[in-house]
């Protein structure tokens, strides 16, 4: 895994796109600098998600961005994309190895240092570690602590991705903790111009993991 791909890591949320066109701002945030992109559709049936990851292949492709499928493993295979995320409670790590292939990228959530080293002994190939914040998105998410990020950065081999109510504002907290990128919705996807949502939350982290 790229681990300049994981830099500005955007997942996808109707609910903060609203009533605008969701692919025109699915465009506008990968014009804007976003490196990977997950679908993370809560509710969809697997057809409904493979028929939309289909589309967002070929808008990712266009801007060499890998599509991740949030989840749904047989979507992610189904649809051609480039990767599945997966949490404690989903398919194994290791199950998907022996299903996608080495090729197929797999990004787990991981919570512990146990988990983190659980994840990459399995065979994922990079994590997804917080929440940093509450978040609106996932408003029961127990928070990390900096010290525990930096402690699980420093005991993998594989990537991290910080993860959980980062904005603008508050993602200098990840200065010096070891990340790859930052995942972000709302501080993209909620935001009214998303490309320059993007662009600026890129150039800010930049600044930070410099």
């Amino acid at each position: 895994m790229d681990k300049q791909s994981l830099f500005l890591y955007a997942i996808t949320d109707s609910g903060c796109i609203g009533e605008r066109d969701f692919d025109r701002e699915i465009e506008n945030a990968l014009q804007g600098g976003v490196t990977i992109l997950q679908l993370r559709e809560k509710g969809l049936t697997t057809q409904e998600l493979t028929e939309k990851a289909i589309r967002l292949k070929g808008i990712c492709e266009k801007f060499h961005v890998p599509l991740i499928v949030n989840d749904d493993v047989e979507a992610a295979l189904r649809s051609g994309a480039d990767g599945v995320h997966v949490g404690a409670e989903d398919m194994s790590v290791a199950r998907i190895r022996e299903l996608a292939g080495k090729d197929f990228i797999i990004g787990a959530t991981a919570k512990t240092l146990e988990q983190a080293r659980n994840a990459q002994e399995q065979g994922a190939d990079y994590l997804g570690c917080g929440a940093l914040f509450t978040s609106p998105t996932k408003k029961d998410a127990r928070p990390m602590t900096p010290k525990v990020l930096q402690t699980i950065t420093a005991s993998v081999d594989i990537p991290v991705v910080a993860i959980g109510g980062l904005t603008f504002d508050n993602i200098g907290i990840l200065k010096n903790s070891g990340v790859s990128g930052a995942a972000v919705v709302s501080a993209v996807f909620a935001e009214d111009d998303v490309k320059a949502a993007a662009a600026r939350l890129k150039e800010r982290l930049r600044d930070v993991l410099s």
